[in-house]
């Protein structure tokens, strides 16, 4: 229980969380949230996925579960299961159950009406969907299991019924995809986003492991995400840019980070990049500085059309002819278009806030740095000596306006001219008057002191001299009628 001990401690649990926090997929994890915030994350959401499983089976009893597909995803509030038909027991399937996310913005009828058409939706570079449905607080898809897996199985050579965790936050082998291959599946990728961008229809949800393999072909997953609300896997990356503030930006900003796992076999490590290492190609480069780089994220984002122009994409053939088919009604489009407009309003006010609060630490750890102190220091000395010669000048001012005063009015019966000048006497003739004491010694000279006018220093030597000459001699003669005596008549 020592305190340096303690402190030690606290130190080294500090870096280590540090460390946990900003690893992408370890800071998404559930035991990690549990850890730091147990009280938000006490549901157990297995038992929670189970129940609404089991009231689903009593109405559609055709299916059956085979087993629970444990941690496959990274989501907490989504649930995976292994599915079989009761009348097909070979054919496996995938049911996932989700909880409606923060970004929920359809009514409850209209929601429930676009999960149900998912199923109806066809196209190539789509993965079907067998069965939708959902309620006013979760949904529930079924879709075909691939033995094959996803894009992000083929990149970490990850088998797909195994935890998240353990088959891509630390991979034996680093190797990216070949040239060839992240041509084709690059261009497939951008196809299907420009058809969803062109129906009016939400996703913001690409990433590596929403991209199932079919043969040689990537069709796109989870296209309810963005109907049930529910947070983007790279989102703690794009709300940090606030020209990366539409759906359509955050799908070319989540390209950018597929992109890069697919050319050299892992993330990036900080966003934005800087340099990027050597890759089969320049062309894949110049894709990824035009939405990975500093200068793209302060820009913003190019459109997915400007990206299939770009010489990687633009001369690869498509083999697949399959017309696309998804039909959306009017009244749901409508919706739709008000949901993406709220989920992006939602967005440019989460960046708004990063925003205001990453300056307040800048400004915080700016103020707090030793070289900042050292200034405040100095600059408070160096106030504290000028408020101290201040004071003393007013001081000195004070003194010197004091002494003028009384000086001046110990010499105003001289030099008022309502003063009448005191009777000579003959005594006063043979002793001249005594001259005045001298002025008392003059303070230091200070600019706010008053000045001594010179027209009253004159008159008064001038008095002072006609009273030292004064001689009774020179006085005139006068005759004098005295008319006090008493007359008798």
């Amino acid at each position: 229980m020592e305190r340096e001990f303690i402190a030690e401690r606290q130190k080294g649990l500090q870096a280590y969380l540090d460390v946990i926090t900003t690893h992408h997929i370890l800071s998404n994890c559930e035991l990690v949230k549990k850890f730091l915030d147990p009280n938000s994350y006490s549901v157990n959401y297995t038992e929670i996925a189970l129940q609404h499983v089991s009231m689903f089976f009593r109405s559609e009893p055709k299916w059956e579960v085979v087993e629970p597909l444990k941690d496959i995803g990274w989501r907490i509030r989504k649930k995976y299961f292994l599915m079989k038909i009761k009348n097909q027991p070979k054919e496996r399937l995938v049911l996932s159950w989700a909880d409606l996310g923060p970004d929920k913005y359809l009514s409850d009828r209209d929601l429930q009406y676009a999960v149900k058409l998912l199923s109806s939706c066809s196209h190539p570079y789509i993965y079907k969907v067998t069965f939708a449905t959902a309620n006013e607080s979760s949904a529930l898809v079924i879709r075909p299991f691939s033995e094959k897996g996803t894009l992000k199985d083929l990149i970490y050579k990850a088998k797909p019924k195994d935890p998240f965790l353990k088959k891509y936050c630390n991979p034996k082998k680093i190797q990216g995809l070949e040239l060839q291959q992240i041509k084709t599946y690059g261009r497939q990728i951008l196809e299907v986003l420009k058809f969803l961008h062109e129906k009016g229809f939400p996703y913001g949800h690409l990433h590596s492991a929403n991209v199932m393999l079919d043969g040689d072909t990537c069709k796109l997953l989870d296209l309810e995400n963005s109907l049930l609300g529910l947070p983007s896997f790279y989102r703690s990356y794009f709300s940090q840019y606030r020209k990366i503030n539409t759906l359509e930006g955050v799908d070319v900003h989540c390209f950018g980070h597929l992109l890069y796992e697919m050319t050299y076999g892992r993330p990036p490590d900080t966003i934005p990049v800087e340099t990027f290492p050597p890759a089969p190609s320049v062309f894949v480069v110049s894709v990824l500085e035009s939405i990975l780089t500093c200068e793209a994220l302060k820009n913003g984002m190019p459109t997915v059309s400007r990206l299939l122009q770009m010489p990687l994409f633009s001369d690869v053939l498509l083999t697949n002819s399959e017309k696309p088919q998804f039909k959306i009604p009017t009244k749901l489009k409508e919706a739709l278009k008000i949901s993406k407009e709220c989920i992006e309003k939602r967005l440019t006010e989460e960046q708004k806030l990063i925003h205001q609060h990453r300056r307040l630490t800048r400004a915080q750890s700016h103020h707090g740095s030793e070289e900042e102190k050292k200034k405040r220091k100095i600059l408070a000395r160096k106030k504290s000596k000028r408020s101290a010669n201040e004071s003393g000048e007013e001081h000195s001012a004070k003194y010197s306006n004091s002494n003028n005063s009384a000086g001046s009015g110990a010499s105003s019966p001289l030099t008022s001219p309502s003063s009448p000048t005191p009777p000579s006497t003959a005594g006063a003739s043979s002793i001249p008057p005594a001259p005045p004491p001298p002025p008392p010694a003059a303070p230091p000279p200070s600019t706010e002191a008053p000045t001594a006018r010179p027209e009253v220093s004159a008159s008064r030597g001038a008095l002072l001299s006609s009273i030292q000459n004064f001689q009774k001699g020179t006085l005139k003669k006068t005759q004098t009628c005295d008319y006090s005596a008493p007359r008798i008549s």
